[in-house]
């Protein structure tokens, strides 16, 4: 079987401890974004630069898409004391590592740069998006630096339950120029791309140039040495060249938007980078703007995205659907107790064939239908048990982190 089909989702964890072959991947049910209505355009400092007529790309529009941009992208560099030297290692498959800086073999008490990533301005008040897993690490202090040369604290607002996406605020009143963030569902194979970022955590605004080459991608990614994993589901390829400290940065298309957040890499390829989509990206910022958390709606179940060659191999009736997987062990059940799953009566084996009447497939996977909802709403779920076909109407919950 095509292992990059097979995708258990656990509603009550946001990441994948000890994956097994790469077959098994968790993750929640994430937001469906809608486009804004400031797309197609952007406003540069000397004006607004027109849409290029298809063929026509030149220096002077990347340059000018550059110039624009780089000023509302930052260098995040990450502080903590340390005891020891540590290195990093990239896995096949893995997140951006982050190069870490000499220091010294017995702490001398002093905090010290250890890491870095990538993040930009995504609101005229300061407000940064980035990895998750750049900011992850509660014991260390982040701190921005802008294009200009400036230092400016970094405090973060929220982190990801589900997505590896994170929005952080810039210190003090200072007032910024944004980017704005285009339409991901228009990218198109073929597209030129810019991905502008802190290359190796010391080439600060590092661009390159490349093509998306692949659109809708499923990825599971992981950092190095920890054995966290997590699904980026329809994820944007490009080659643009993707370095460490990349994470957290920009993919821009000509007309200066982003499409992309730059996340994940394929060492085991040449120029193979994944970026996370300014759609879900937009609804993680709009979340935060007005709850001062990022909401996520949940159902409470294990699955399997079943394809004709799973059901085949299963002996299983129907060859599409989210099957509700058995359990393995107390710690990881098939429906968690308490969840809008269990209160309305779901059980191991159910196969949820439709949700509100759109089909499950593996392009439709039964995630992204949840995530187009909000905590509190109703659904109709469609579902085979015992070879018969009945419906249960479930009210979904927001998912809280643990």
């Amino acid at each position: 079987m095509n292992q990059s089909k097979l995708f258990l989702s656990v509603a009550s964890i946001g990441f994948i401890a000890g994956l097994v072959g790469g077959q098994v991947a968790t993750q929640f049910f994430a937001f469906t974004a809608s486009p804004s209505p400031s797309i197609g355009r952007y406003q540069d400092r000397g004006g607004t630069i027109p849409k290029a007529p298809v063929g026509s790309e030149t220096d002077d529009r990347v340059i000018a898409v550059v110039d624009h941009a780089s000023p509302s992208v930052v260098s995040i560099q990450i502080r903590k004391v340390v005891s020891a030297r540590t290195r990093n290692s990239f896995a096949p498959f893995d997140f951006f590592s982050f190069p870490q800086q000499p220091s010294p073999s017995v702490s001398t008490g002093k905090e010290q740069v250890v890491g870095g990533g990538t993040g930009f301005i995504v609101s005229d008040d300061g407000m940064v998006l980035t990895n998750r897993h750049v900011l992850a690490d509660e014991a260390a202090h982040y701190v921005a630096l802008t294009n200009a040369g400036e230092e400016v604290e970094l405090t973060i607002l929220a982190l990801d339950p589900i997505n590896d996406l994170a929005v952080a605020k810039l210190a003090g009143d200072k007032k910024y120029t944004p980017l704005q963030l285009g339409d991901s569902s228009l990218v198109r194979i073929g597209q030129t791309v810019i991905a502008i970022g802190n290359t190796l955590s010391e080439y600060q605004n590092t661009v390159t140039k490349g093509v998306v080459s692949g659109i809708g991608r499923r990825v599971v990614a992981g950092s190095a040495g920890t054995g966290d994993s997590e699904v980026i589901e329809e994820a944007i390829q490009t080659d643009a060249a993707i370095n460490p400290g990349n994470s957290g940065g920009p993919l821009l298309t000509l007309d200066g938007t982003v499409i992309g957040i730059n996340t994940a890499i394929n060492e085991a390829g040449q120029s193979i980078g994944f970026a996370i989509t300014s759609n879900v990206a937009r609804q993680v910022i709009k979340s935060v703007r007005t709850t001062g958390r990022i909401v996520r709606p949940w159902l409470g179940v294990r699955y399997v995205m079943m394809d004709a060659e799973y059901a085949a191999t299963n002996k299983l009736s129907v060859n599409h659907g989210a099957l509700i997987v058995p359990s393995n062990t107390l710690n990881d059940p098939s429906v968690i107790a308490g969840s809008p799953a269990d209160k309305a009566g779901l059980k191991e084996n159910d196969i949820i064939t439709m949700v509100d009447g759109k089909g499950v497939s593996i392009k439709a996977p039964l995630g992204r239908l949840i995530g187009v909802h909000k905590p509190g709403d109703h659904i109709v779920l469609t579902l085979l048990r015992d070879g018969k076909e009945k419906t249960v109407t479930v009210t979904l919950d927001e998912y809280k982190v643990k």
